[in-house]
Order: C-alpha cells, then structure tokens, then sequence
C-alpha cells in the first residue's frame, strides 16, 4: 500500500490498498518484520499458523474459502507488523474472524476462541460436554478476546478496510473445463490450489494464476515418472494438459497469465509438499467442512489428508522442472521506490492522525 502526505500536515496520509506485492517486495517487507529469527523458522511459524487456522476452521465448519483467505491474512499482516509483538494464536484468530466478515461466513470472536481452546487443550474438551464450551478461566479468556479484537483493528488497517476476497477455487473449474481436463486432474488441481495459501503466493499472484498453476502442477504430478492413463471421454489426456500448459501458447493472452508465473507458483506449491511428505505432522490439504464438527479437536487436528507423494520424488519433479523451465520475467515495483515505500507500513498502527484509504488506483478518488 501506498502512503501519500495530504497538503503539508504531518499528521493526514492517504493510504493506498495493494492486492498484490512483488516478490523482493514480500522479502524486503518480510525481512523487517522477522526480527532474529531465520527464514527457516520463520516458514515453520508460518505453517503452524495455518495448521492452526485450519483445524480451528475445521472445528468450527468454516467454507475452504474463509480458511484461505484468513491464511492469507496472517501472511500480510506479517509483512507490516513484528512477529516478536503479536502471538500466533492472536494473529491466526483474528484473521479468522476478519475473513469471515469477506465472506459473510460471520461467528462471533468468542465462539471462534472457544474453538480454538478445544483445538489447543484436547484433554479440556475431553471433559466439557458434547457440543459445549470448555470450561476457561474468565480472565483468561476476556484477555485473549481483547487480544484477537486489538489485532483485527490492525488487520483492517493492512487491507485498508477493503473486504473484497477473490478466491482460485471457481477459476479451477473453469480452467479445467478450459482445458478438457478430467475431473480427477480438476480436483487435484483445487487441492494444490487450497495448498498454496499455505505460501506468501497469493500476495503476489491473482487468482487465476493460482487456478491454472494448480492444473498445471497437478499434470506434473499425475505424468512425471507414471504410466500413462487412458483419458475419460472427452477428455484430453494429463500429459496433453501438461503439454500445452508448459509451452508458451494463446492460453496467455486469454487468461493474463505466462508461463513463468505458473512455474514459480509451481515450485512455491511443491516446496509445501515436499515439508508435509518430510515432516507427516503438518499435513496439506484438509477435507472442507460443510458443516459444524461434533468431533474432538485431536480428531479434527489430525483429519488432514497425507501427501501420497515421497519427498524424493517430489525433489526429483523440481529439478526436471528447473532443467527446462523459462527465465523468469521482471516484474515493475507495486510500493514506488525508495522512502515511498518505506513509509507504507510505518503509521499502521498508530493513532497520531488521520488516515484516508484508497480501494483504486492513485489519483481515482
């Protein structure tokens, strides 16, 4: 987001919303905000945070889409603000509740914080009864609430109060149809889809870049090393999917989408499988709930699908891809230069003037 000085007053700015970040936008924001902690660690918290979210958006019978989208606010609101000043659980919470205001998916905090009690404290849930609230310390709760309120006012002010959420999941349909992808190439694809807002990608990519990255790598997936299937009928095969997706072709044009971007967003993707298949703990891909869970929160912690994938194969997929894969293409800064950009994420947070924020490009308002 950008950040404009009103007149000559100090203490007015207009601030720009930004859908979208460069990648050495995301690693210079990303790197401010890490204090001493390595980019290794760094990942890990990131995916217990969405570990988390997902089993708190489980329990609760959240849609994919509120999940999604309250993983990838806990990526943004990291590229503004320290992780040393704000929890996991603070964070992971509050954007679970700021998404379901997007999607109009609404629960009310506290029923997301009792949640997310039963999904912290399995043996608590053992004893309350079926259907009810654990029994917590009132202060402890009435704290925790006023945590997960504090930091969704932050959270607003990182997409400057725009709650317009597009998702890749119905652009995943299209695209296979797009393609004649079978139906069992199609579902990959929205698994990997649903993967992928376990990585910083959808700040970087629109939606249909993720859809078209998910049948893309899901071709991968189903010919690197396989015998080839026979199609279903009418449709085209996974390596004819796999061929037109990995070659330059009228397909760019129509969708605004190159090559290159589904390569990288491939590789985000697989970096993900790749964790999950070497560390079965943090598994991907979870069924979407439909409904409430009656469930144990170990239960719902633990619902998650395995990666069917081995790492070394996985590895092996990346390198036949880096050995053919195209040269990366330049992409223009989205933040402005130098201390434009500095200042974008400096008066998030503070209450010392007014702040003007802008949904469209500068200069439309």
């Amino acid at each position: 987001m950008d950040t404009h000085s009103a007149g000559r007053s100090s203490t007015s700015h207009t601030v720009q919303h930004h859908p979208y970040f460069t990648p050495d936008e995301i690693e210079h924001l990303s790197e401010k905000q890490r204090g001493k902690l390595s980019t290794t660690q760094e990942d890990k918290a990131r995916q217990q945070a969405c570990a988390f979210m997902e089993a708190v958006g489980s329990k609760i019978g959240f849609p994919r889409k509120t999940i999604a989208t309250a993983q990838s606010l806990y990526h943004r609101f990291h590229l503004f603000f320290p992780r040393k000043d704000h929890g996991l659980n603070e964070v992971s919470l509050a954007s679970l509740y700021v998404s379901t205001k997007m999607h109009d998916t609404l629960k009310k905090p506290r029923e997301i914080l009792m949640a997310s009690y039963a999904v912290r404290f399995p043996e608590l849930a053992a004893k309350s009864k079926l259907g009810g609230e654990i029994d917590m310390d009132p202060n402890v709760v009435l704290q925790d609430l006023q945590r997960l309120l504090g930091v969704e006012r932050l959270l607003l002010e990182t997409i400057c109060f725009n709650f317009t959420s597009r998702m890749p999941f119905p652009y995943v349909i299209k695209v296979g149809r797009e393609f004649k992808a079978s139906k069992k190439l199609t579902r990959l694809g929205w698994r990997l889809a649903v993967d992928c807002h376990r990585t910083l990608i959808p700040l970087e990519y629109p939606p249909i870049a993720i859809a078209m990255s998910g049948i893309y790598l899901a071709s991968l997936l189903s010919t690197f090393e396989q015998i080839p299937e026979l199609p279903e009928a009418g449709c085209e095969s996974d390596s004819g999917v796999m061929e037109i997706l990995t070659k330059r072709g009228p397909w760019e044009r129509k969708f605004q989408v190159q090559v290159e971007d589904l390569e990288v967003i491939a590789h985000a993707i697989l970096d993900v499988l790749i964790s999950a298949a070497q560390n079965p703990v943090a598994q991907t891909s979870p069924r979407t709930p439909s409904s409430p869970s009656t469930h144990s929160a170990r239960t719902q912690a633990m619902q998650q699908i395995g990666s069917p994938w081995k790492p070394d194969y996985l590895i092996r997929l990346k390198i036949a891809m880096r050995e053919r894969e195209h040269t990366s293409r330049e992409r223009a800064p989205l933040l402005g230069q130098g201390s434009e950009a500095e200042r974008q994420y400096e008066i998030l947070g503070r209450n010392d003037g007014t702040i003007r924020y802008l949904f469209g490009p500068g200069g439309a308002a």
